[in-house]
């Protein structure tokens, strides 16, 4: 039986954006003149923080000095328009098989919904760089980190993008990339079926209903076919 509803994760999952991420992140530490710098090795750690805010946090605490709590939401507003100038350029992907697993699924009625630790403007980027349309002509809910008190592993914005489906978790799968992500989905009651990035290859799953190289039709379990 076909779930009524998808509800994708963003980065890692519909693309792969976090290299654009990092690099937004670097170049807006160096205009700003933070002698910060994250290699792939540095972001992959990180990652395990969900939110840039948070992750910048972190990383203070790690450097042991760095921009003050209230100045820390300036930098990543700045690092937000960056990130949407560097996907503005060009040469984002989507990941194989997410543009065609959308497309049934719009045309076989079900809904389409995003559950994302990003924030809504990321989104939009992403979605004018990938399908050339406003997120909300691509999805049927957006549901972000930016609207909830918690980010992933907490189950918030699963909650957030089921009751804006006004569907129950039964009704519904989740695509995720990441551990968090599937810890989140879980919380939430939803299946979850997980295609790994390139930053994420390494995390332990448990708890997927599945877990498959990327979203092509051979691949999917055979409700998402």
């Amino acid at each position: 039986m076909r779930p009524a509803a998808l509800i994708f994760d963003v980065d890692g999952t519909l693309a792969e954006t976090e290299e654009a991420h990092r690099r937004a992140f670097n170049e807006t530490f160096s205009e700003a003149g933070l002698d910060w710098h994250w290699s792939r090795e540095t972001y992959a750690d990180l990652l395990r923080t969900t939110g840039g805010k948070e992750r910048m946090r972190v990383w203070r605490a790690a450097m042991g000095d760095g921009p003050t709590d209230d100045e820390i939401p300036a930098l990543h507003r700045s690092k937000t328009a960056r990130y949407g100038d560097i996907l503005a350029s060009g040469g984002l992907a989507l990941r194989p098989g997410v543009a065609e697993l959308v497309a049934t699924a719009c045309a076989r009625g079900q809904r389409l919904a995003v559950a994302t630790t990003t924030n809504t403007p990321n989104v939009e980027a992403l979605c004018q760089a990938c399908w050339t349309q406003p997120a909300d002509r691509v999805f049927d809910v957006i549901a972000a980190g930016d609207e909830v008190a918690a980010k992933k592993p907490a189950p918030d914005v699963y909650l957030l993008a089921l009751e804006r489906l006004g569907l129950r978790p039964a009704d519904a799968v989740a695509l995720e990339d990441s551990r968090n992500g599937v810890l989140s989905a879980r919380a939430a009651g939803l299946p979850v079926i997980v295609t790994p990035s390139a930053y994420t290859a390494g995390d332990d799953f448990t708890g997927a209903q599945a877990v498959i190289p990327d979203l092509t039709p051979d691949n999917l379990p055979t409700a998402l076919r």
